[in-house]
């Protein structure tokens, strides 16, 4: 950045308007035409007086609403006239089907082949996959928001471009969905039902409900590629994902190991990390427990002993599981912890299953927590799991799949884990081993889907080996050949990889991916051990020749039973890349768009989806999958909060677009799946939040709103900000149907081209500057994933330098300029507009392509908006800081002498008079006439004469003052008496603030924060006291 481009930056970005600044403003607008209506009407009737007028209530204009009759993909009737107000309803009506129809979306849009060389480039992307099951929520908004600007914006430069949809299986989310539908229908189990029958009952509901999500993200305006969606169950999908899983098995990178996972007792599977959320107690917490009638206690630390062998001695251990210590085989205690140094070696026995634990020595126990003795549970806690390993302990497991004791658990076998808890309590005491029960901060793993509590279980499983991948992983980001965007999220990747561990990915589910691996059973000769028993293939057929070769039988001896789990779910979303093209058959799709160009998605899911396309693309593709990661931030709401059902905060994004009332938003808790306990809690946050429900502010803002919040780790989302947005769209509205009047009828035009006429005014060389600005921002700001920067620099083109200033000018330049001055104008306005909307159009483009369509275009060869050329800075190289450093001078005369009259409580009828004094070295000329081009916004007259005595002297900078006339307009004395009490009140604030800061004890007693606020209050009263006694001096003189 140049210095003089420094300087400016407070001018280039002024304070957007507030969504009650916007409002106001339509409603002002909506009053004026309304008055020009009766004062028409009352002029054109003869008057009639009245006796007692009867009092109107006031009616509420219904928003328009598209009724002509467009056949579904065909172009949008626009003949007719703008409705009056900007109406989402209306705009976004029609355009989507006929974009799509057009195949404006698809990369091979405008080319004769997708494999033909782009000299502009391509750019490629995936959709995160969203899951069947579900519907659209803001953390999908934000998403498809960004990615849909970005494509768009690509798309509009000229690139090959391809966005490509989708839709993820979800296993474990469908099965639980369709389980229950099944149960509430039916009252049957999948089990009662078989696996063939259960799996056709989901495809049967996914077929149902499947598309709805498909249909959310088109009303959204995403501009996928349709014709390519795919679904990870395809058929195509599921060829490679067995496929991938082969090649990996057969290299050895896939292996078979019985070792601790995420169990569900509910799910009966094991789950992946991310579908375990981590509930923070703070204390004794009673906890609801799927399958248990009464509350779960939580949240405490058990104290019990045990026994040591042959001794009166005991060690006191302390668990918040105690029900696992059926499965304890050792106790572990720090080798130099003096307390239990002597028992070192020896036994201690249990006193329920009646075995010997070894009282083991290692230097993972903390010796100042608790008691110093850990109990050791292997087979349950993945702590206990790795020391258990490194002193070769054995491994007992006391739970089966649904949470029940086994056999080896004595008087408990058959009970409920939690109903244990309490039982073994009580079983303590009788044998005067129980000590005490202590509260204690802990984390509650719970399963996401079923809510119960995750249990650490011993199953043999299938894994992937990543530490090579993980390797390769972190080269590619120190390289720079994988760039990952905020660059904060380096610290994340490093970690992840550097910590791997192998990545299970065998699910106990029906709905999903099924593993192709067969379990191989041999004549009694053949002894292996069981992990090696393992081949996979595409068919059994393919299976038996590898076990035939593997272990030299005969076919004849051999027999397979194909595993019965399916793959982690993402797993095959692993794949997506490239999988999506046809892989591993070489289509020209593949060839043509592998690798892609970014991946953007939340950061949440850096590790469980990011880097497993990175494995495995430079594991079966040898390239990575995309160049760069861009990480949006989390969806949190106004008040920073995690989006959660029981706090009401959960909104349809459907439901800002359409608005909603408070009563409808109660009704969606009612029938929501929300214990009924929390619905009560959520309503109240509901009307805490939205007293008169959400208003209606369309797809336009609410995407405008979500790409202007995209910085940080999180995105605390204002509905009032959006509607914000939705006042602006209003603006763009109202601005280009003024703009229109001013274009004869018939008449058509066409952009500036980069040379321009050299007979253009300052004002219009101005107004295309900013243009030049905005675009040169805008597109910096996309290319550096900078959104704010880039909706701000729209939002300001459109609102400020449009609305605020050019329009403005132009009014005076049409009622009484030449028509040389009025041709120029039309044009200069004409690029605005064109480009304006072109610039925008990536991040609202139903009401872009509504305006674009109604432009007087001389060329037509554009059929769309969404197709058109980006403006660039070529196109534009009409930047002039210069002339908008003398502008925003001007602007600021405007603003001291508006701030001046409110003041001073002038009406605008009293019109004032100015005296524009300059020094010498400066261009009084061109000050003076861009200031008369301006004067209208001030609401005043420049005088070229003398100042007269008396007037308010406004200081614009060291060399410039405005001598505003005053007398006539005011009453002095009244005015003298107003300003007297306001300096009385500042000198009391100035004389307290100087009494506190003077005070012995002030800079060691008052914190740093609040010196400082002291400070620039006492500054600011005592710079008000100055303009004070100058304006009472002037006043004076009159």
């Amino acid at each position: 950045m140049t210095d003089n481009e420094s300087q400016n930056t407070g001018e280039d970005q002024p304070q957007e308007k507030t969504a009650k600044q916007l409002e106001k403003e339509a409603k002002k607008a909506a009053k004026l035409e309304k008055l020009k209506a009766k004062l028409d009407k009352k002029s054109a009737a003869p008057a009639v007086t009245k006796e007692k007028p009867e009092k109107k209530i006031k009616e509420s204009k219904e928003a328009a609403v598209y009724t002509a009759n467009t056949a579904l993909g065909d172009m949008k009737d626009i003949s007719g006239a703008m409705p009056d107000a900007y109406s989402p309803r209306y705009v976004e009506a029609a355009w989507y089907a006929w974009w799509e129809k057009q195949g404006f979306f698809k990369p091979e849009y405008g080319r004769k082949s997708i494999l033909d060389p782009n000299p502009k480039g391509n750019f490629v992307m995936v959709i995160p996959p969203p899951n069947v099951t579900g519907t659209l929520h803001l953390g999908h908004a934000l998403t498809n928001a960004v990615e849909d600007a970005l494509t768009r914006w690509h798309r509009m430069n000229g690139r090959t471009t391809l966005w490509n949809p989708g839709c993820d299986h979800a296993g474990i989310a469908t099965q639980v969905v369709v389980e229950k539908k099944l149960w509430k229908e039916e009252k049957k189990t999948r089990h009662e039902l078989g696996r063939e029958e259960f799996i056709k009952r989901v495809w049967d509901w996914k077929n149902e409900k499947g598309v709805r999500i498909y249909e959310q993200l088109r009303s959204l305006g995403s501009s996928y590629d349709w014709s390519r969606v795919r679904f990870t169950m395809d058929p195509s999908m599921c060829r490679a994902v067995n496929e991938a899983f082969i090649r990996l098995h057969d290299a050895g990178d896939i292996y078979r190991a019985n070792r601790l996972v995420n169990w569900s007792c509910t799910l009966k599977s094991a789950i992946s990390d991310i579908e375990v959320d981590k509930l923070e107690l703070t204390g004794r917490t009673l906890l609801a427990i799927p399958g248990y009638e009464q509350k779960v206690e939580f949240g405490v630390l058990v104290h019990f002993a045990y026994k040591v062998e042959g001794s009166d001695e005991e060690v006191i251990v302390a668990t918040t599981r105690v029900e696992t210590m059926l499965g304890d085989v050792a106790v572990a205690v720090h080798p130099n912890d003096a307390r239990y140094k002597h028992l070192i070696g020896k036994n201690l026995i249990h006193p329920i299953c009646n075995r010997k634990m070894p009282i083991i020595a290692d230097e993972y126990v903390d010796m100042a927590f608790g008691t110093g003795a850990v109990k050791i549970t292997p087979a349950h806690d993945p702590n206990d799991y790795e020391l258990g390993q490194r002193h070769k302990l054995p491994l007992i497991n006391i739970l089966s799949d649904d949470g029940t004791m086994l056999d080896n658990c004595g008087p408990f076998a058959g009970m409920k884990r939690f109903d244990v808890r309490k039982a073994i309590v009580k079983k303590l005491e009788e044998l005067k081993l129980y000590k005490e029960t202590k509260d204690n901060t802990m984390v509650v793993p719970l399963c996401s889907r079923s809510k119960d509590v995750v249990e650490p279980m011993l199953k043999p499983q299938w894994y992937i080996r990543c530490d090579k991948m993980a390797a390769d992983a972190i080269a590619a980001v120190k390289t720079g050949e994988l760039k990952i965007i905020p660059d904060v999220h380096e610290k994340t990747w490093y970690h992840w990889m550097e910590n791997i561990r192998d990545w299970c990915i065998s699910r106990q589910l029906w709905w999903g991916h099924r593993i192709p691996a067969y379990k191989v059973s041999l004549p009694a000769a053949h002894q292996h051990k069981e992990e090696e028993l393992w081949v996979s293939g595409h068919t059994q057929e393919e299976a038996l020749a590898k076990a035939v070769s593997k272990f030299g039988v005969s076919a004849s001896e051999v027999t397979l039973r194909q595993d019965d789990d399916v793959l982690d779910t993402w797993f095959s979303s692993g794949l997506f890349t490239f999988s999506i093209f046809g892989w591993p058959d070489e289509t020209d799709d593949l060839k043509a768009f592998y690798p892609g160009t970014l991946l953007e998605t939340g950061h949440d899911i850096l590790f469980f989806w990011v880097a497993r396309m990175v494995f495995f693309g430079q594991r079966l593709m040898g390239k990575l999958p995309f160049k760069e990661v861009y990480l949006h931030p989390m969806v949190r709401d106004a008040h920073g909060r995690k989006m959660s059902k029981s706090l009401g905060n959960v909104i349809d994004p459907v439901d800002v677009v359409r608005g909603v009332t408070l009563e409808e938003l109660h009704r969606q808790l009612e029938d929501s799946n929300l214990d009924p306990r929390e619905v009560e809690k959520a309503k109240q946050g509901q009307k805490q939040d939205y007293p008169n429900g959400i208003p209606e502010c369309g797809t336009d803002a609410l995407r405008f709103a979500l790409c202007a919040m995209t910085q940080g780790r999180d995105l605390n989302l204002d509905i009032q900000r959006v509607q914000g947005y939705r006042f602006f769209c209003n603006k763009l509205w109202n601005a280009t149907k003024f703009a229109l009047m001013y274009f004869p009828k018939d008449s058509t035009y066409e952009v500036h081209g980069p040379d321009l006429p050299a007979d253009l005014s300052r004002m219009d060389r101005w107004m295309l500057s900013k243009l030049a600005l905005a675009v040169q921002r805008v597109n910096g700001g996309f290319a550096a994933y900078e959104f704010p920067a880039a909706t701000t620099h729209c939002y300001n083109l459109w609102l400020h330098d449009l609305c605020d200033v050019y329009l403005e000018y132009l009014k005076p330049v049409f009622a009484l300029g030449s028509e040389e001055e009025k041709s120029r104008a039309r044009r200069t306005l004409y690029t605005t507009l064109e480009y304006g909307l072109k610039l925008l159009s990536p991040f609202m483009p139903f009401v872009t392509e509504e305006l674009f369509q109604r432009l007087p275009r001389r060329d037509r060869s554009c059929p769309s908006v969404c197709v058109a050329d980006y403006p660039t800075d070529p196109d534009t190289p009409w930047r002039s800081q210069e002339l908008e450093s003398t502008v925003d001078t001007v602007l600021k005369m405007v603003h001291l002498i508006r701030s001046t009259r409110v003041e001073y409580n002038l009406t605008n009828k009293q019109k004032t008079t100015v005296h524009l004094i300059v020094s010498p070295e400066l261009d009084a000329a061109d000050l003076r006439g861009i200031f008369k081009s301006l004067q209208s916004l001030a609401n005043s007259e420049l005088s070229e004469d003398a100042p007269p005595i008396g007037c308010a002297i406004l200081t614009v900078s060291d060399k410039i003052e405005l001598h505003l006339v005053l007398k006539g307009l005011i009453d002095p004395q009244k005015e003298i008496t107003k300003l007297e009490k306001k300096k009385e009140t500042l000198l009391q604030t100035i004389n307290k603030l100087q009494q506190a800061m003077t005070a012995e004890d002030y800079t060691t007693k008052v914190p740093v924060e609040v010196q400082k606020i002291n400070t620039e209050k006492l500054a600011q009263s005592q710079g008000e006291i100055e303009k004070l006694l100058s304006a009472i001096e002037t006043l004076k003189l009159m």
